[in-house]
């Protein structure tokens, strides 16, 4: 092996003749600037002058000015840079050794790789200068590696015009969804219909908190929604910090086959539930649902988790069950109030860096308890004002039959109450809760004819 071969350092990517033959194209046909500027900026070129000649083309660009090559001199000459690239003699070689115009798109698109290579030569000299800082905590080492990478990925996202055909196909088949979900429904269905009524589904960059006090049903509420989703090829990340994978999967069985949570613990099951068992699983197995049950996870080990997940196989909603058991890190470790406050915030800023709906559960204080309505209200948020700040919307889980066991008028009834709802109105939501099998239903309507009503006298 030849050592002294081994040691070359390696050079950063570049094209020197495409960054040549693009410049000198766009001198030969002007109008070829309009074609690749969407494409590149300046900082894309790796010889500076040539990034001086960019630049000099989009300030006249953008006065509207012409592009040739008086123009392009003069420009330089105001920007004090036309000695810097070598004088009007370099300009003239540039049109001189440039074959044709008809090829700048290729020419633009072979600058614009290179320039990506050596961004992500430079984001691993970043990642390498992190990961040598001993005194940084492990899990902020792999967020800022991971951001150093995405915000390459990120820098090639170009917003470009969209035909018009193209914006009305797209809006009518948006549309024929719209009509298959129902009118009000604008955002991601939650799959109950008075709720999506009034909450107009859930929408992207939103975080959503569902509250209640323990026993009311917040998992199983969540656990609902996740299956309703679901079934609509809605990719979902679960976070469970209270349950097993496997004790959440035995309970979105028991919500898929209507057999009892107690049957399923314990194996008692007859071959008919036994054959809906099996069924149920094969449709389970094809959801598109992930599941962590790390305990105490912390805001960025659940933003690097979901970044993995959106790159590997996309995502649409990320719910988490339940914010309060989330960790800080060592850094909060003394002040829970201000612990919850970042993790609110980290959550909401997850929602927005991934263009994800974030439906978080949470604790109330227990205030309720002390109070002859136990309805809850904002200010019940456990350990946190900011929780409400941070949510774009704030629901609340009531059900009536935990503090009084005796009802027998509704027993099976629940109240989602939307008390913060940013985007729209508030209000509240009647739904039927099936206790043996942990899940919630629409509450069935029940229509009288007028004839059966005269026959009640």
């Amino acid at each position: 092996m030849d050592h002294q071969t081994q040691q070359t350092p390696l050079q950063a990517p570049t094209s020197p003749e495409a960054e040549q033959a693009l410049l000198g194209s766009i001198l030969l046909e002007p109008k070829a600037f309009l074609t690749v500027a969407a494409l590149l900026t300046a900082e894309d070129f790796f010889i500076k002058r040539h990034e001086y000649i960019w630049s000099a083309f989009s300030r006249l660009q953008e006065r509207n000015d012409a592009i040739d090559y008086v123009t392009l001199t003069s420009e330089l000459q105001d920007m004090r840079l036309l000695d810097e690239i070598g004088g009007p003699a370099y300009l003239t070689s540039l049109v001189n050794n440039t074959p044709t115009a008809i090829h700048a798109e290729v020419y633009a698109e072979m600058v614009a790789r290179t320039s990506t290579r050596r961004k992500m030569l430079g984001a691993a000299d970043d990642i390498r200068q992190v990961a040598l800082d001993e005194e940084l905590p492990i899990d902020k080492v792999i967020d800022d590696a991971e951001q150093a990478l995405f915000s390459v990925t990120n820098s090639q996202v170009k917003n470009e015009f969209v035909p018009i055909w193209d914006a009305a196909r797209d809006y009518y088949d948006e549309m024929e969804k719209l009509l298959e979900i129902g009118a009000g429904t604008i955002g991601m269905p939650t799959g109950f219909n008075d709720l999506d009524l009034l909450l107009g589904g859930f929408h992207k960059s939103d975080l959503i908190v569902f509250a209640g006090r323990p026993g009311m049903g917040k998992t199983s509420w969540m656990l609902s929604v996740a299956l309703n989703v679901a079934r609509r090829d809605r990719r979902i990340a679960i976070f469970t910090m209270e349950m097993g994978v496997e004790q959440m999967v035995q309970r979105l069985i028991s919500m898929e086959t209507g057999i009892r949570i107690q049957q399923l613990r314990t194996a008692d099951i007859s071959a008919r539930e036994h054959t809906r068992l099996t069924e149920a699983i094969g449709r389970i197995s094809n959801l598109p649902l992930f599941i962590d049950d790390t305990p105490s996870i912390t805001p960025v080990e659940m933003r690097t988790k979901c970044r993995r997940l959106q790159h590997e196989y996309g995502l649409d909603m990320v719910m988490v069950d339940y914010m309060q058991l989330m960790s800080a890190g060592r850094a909060y470790e003394n002040n829970r109030v201000q612990e919850i406050s970042y993790i609110s915030r980290s959550l909401k800023e997850l929602a927005r860096e991934l263009n994800v709906t974030v439906l978080s559960t949470a604790q109330l204080s227990r205030a309720v308890e002390q109070r002859e309505d136990k309805r809850p209200q904002l200010s019940d948020l456990r350990e946190s004002g900011t929780i409400e700040q941070d949510a774009d919307a704030v629901l609340f889980l009531y059900r009536d039959a935990v503090y009084n066991p005796d009802t027998t008028e509704f027993p099976n009834q629940a109240l989602v109450l939307l008390s913060k709802h940013r985007h729209g109105p508030t209000g509240s939501v009647h739904l039927e809760f099936q206790q043996s099998y942990t899940r919630f239903r629409d509450v069935k309507k029940v229509n009288f004819e007028l004839a059966d009503i005269s026959n009640l006298d």
